[in-house]
């Protein structure tokens, strides 16, 4: 008969060098935790400035059999350094990987929340992280299949680096940039973006930028750093990307408003991937699609899930009859458009904001956002 699970609350500090080395070995024996989320440093720098960090391990008998990082809001939990956490799930072999309903059990917590769990699931929704991936010879055979299946997209973006090069200067990219500086650059783009979409601010809480700092501060073969594309004199575009390994992780990308008639993130991702090749990537991550560009990069795919596991009482019921109004008055497919848009805007700013007056003005700038937005929601929709 086989033992059941039992959990051990540990603080990221506590886990002794025999956890980290087992971590690490049931990392590297599960193709499925290849991201660099997965990696023991990013959940050892992420715990530093996350707050209610820890760590369940998981006990069958006197063997630890697994471990998932997480953080506290509340009765709530979710992955560790959510919403900046893309990838996430229990680090396990990949045979005694326990589904996502039975980690929501185990735990403490009133309320589960993941939005890209990995590994065996059973609740929530399906959704798709898409990917680069480039053969053993690098980005140039690449490049040559998808400029044949693909050719009047690339072709279009050639002729926009030209007209770039035209209009400002010689187009350069370089890679692995560590400054300061160029990091407070994206940080700004990004919050500017989040202010014109009417998406929550994931930058204002504070300790998600200090997340960033701390991790472009690492070194060895984990790490983040940012890639940048000037014409002439002129910056153009930056992306803050997270990598390990020979998976390169595309996370926070920006360019300067009034350059998008030339697509410098695009090309930018382009000349990334070129030269990040030639590092000795392999792997190029576009995580979620629905960006339309995604579909030109892309030739691989990886399923996650995303779901809300709410264990019974108050707080489920209540959710469940607001279910059903909704959908009784929009009807069902419309009805989960809407809630899916609200329901990530509120984890998004239950993760970052730890401060109750903080988490009231975001819920209040996001039901301004969704209810300015509902009609296309539901146009889309239909």
């Amino acid at each position: 008969m086989t033992m059941a699970l039992k959990v051990e609350m540990l603080g990221v500090d506590a886990l002794s060098a025999d956890h980290w080395a087992l971590w690490d070995q049931m990392r590297l024996a599960n193709p499925a935790l290849s991201s660099p989320y997965f990696r023991p440093e990013f959940s050892r720098i992420a715990a530093g400035v996350t707050p209610g960090a820890r760590v369940a391990v998981l006990h069958r008998g006197e063997d630890v059999v697994g471990f998932f990082p997480h953080q506290t809001r509340g009765g709530a939990i979710q992955p560790l350094a959510a919403p900046m956490n893309d990838y996430h799930g229990i680090i396990s072999h990949p045979e005694t990987a326990p589904t996502l309903n039975h980690v929501a059990d185990l735990l403490d917590g009133n309320r589960l929340n993941v939005s890209g769990w990995v590994g065996p699931g059973g609740a929530g929704k399906v959704r798709e992280a898409v990917m680069a991936v480039l053969p053993d010879d690098g980005f140039e055979p690449w490049y040559a299949e998808r400029r044949t299946t693909q050719g009047k997209y690339f072709k279009d973006k050639e002729r926009a680096r030209r007209s770039l090069e035209s209009e400002l200067g010689p187009v350069r990219v370089e890679l692995g940039l560590r400054d300061p500086d160029l990091l407070k650059q994206v940080v700004n783009l990004k919050r500017d973006q989040y202010r014109r979409s009417g998406l929550h601010d994931v930058f204002a809480c504070g300790w998600t930028v200090r997340l960033l700092e701390a991790l472009i501060q690492a070194e060895g073969d984990f790490g983040a750093s940012i890639a940048g594309l000037w014409a002439g004199d002129k910056l153009c575009a930056l992306e803050y990307s997270l990598h390990a390994d020979s998976h390169y992780h595309f996370w926070f990308p920006a360019y300067v408003p009034g350059l998008a008639r030339c697509s410098p993130g695009v090309l930018l991702s382009l000349e990334t991937m070129r030269q990040g090749s030639e590092q000795g990537y392999r792997v190029f991550d576009f995580g979620f699609g629905g960006e339309h560009y995604k579909k030109y990069f892309c030739n691989a795919s990886q399923s996650l899930h995303e779901a809300v596991i709410q264990k019974p009482g108050l707080q489920a019921s209540l959710r469940g009859a607001a279910a059903a109004t909704l959908e009784t008055l929009v009807g069902p497919a419309r009805g989960e458009a809407l809630r899916t848009s609200l329901r990530r805007r509120w984890s998004a700013i239950e993760a970052c904001e730890v401060d109750g007056l903080a988490r009231v003005r975001g819920v209040a700038v996001a039901a301004r956002a969704a209810l300015r937005k509902t009609p296309d929601i539901l146009t889309a929709s239909a």
